[in-house]
């Protein structure tokens, strides 16, 4: 990892503000739980958090196949918004 990408990956310790308003997960109360409940884990700021979603996909409809697609993402939350959300041009 470049050393640019490593300080954005502290940014939600580091930098983010904290004014109650949801801007970001880790403003998210599911959030401050994880983190009350391992506070080993919420000590480090270079721990990276990870969110997954999978979803089944069949891409021609047909429900006798023996195979689907299963797409997997996986979104880095330490990033800040405008980092992960940008927009290739």
């Amino acid at each position: 990892m470049s050393t640019h990408t490593a300080i954005y990956m502290r940014w939600h310790k580091v930098k983010r503000v904290n004014d109650d308003v949801m801007r970001h997960p880790t403003d998210e109360e599911a959030w401050k739980e994880f983190d009350q409940t391992f506070p080993e884990f919420a000590a480090d700021p270079q721990n990276v958090g990870l969110g997954l979603a999978i979803g089944r996909f069949n891409p021609y409809g047909v429900l006798n196949q023996h195979h689907s697609m299963w797409p997997i993402f996986v979104f880095p939350y330490n990033l800040p918004h405008w980092k992960c959300m940008k927009k290739n041009t």
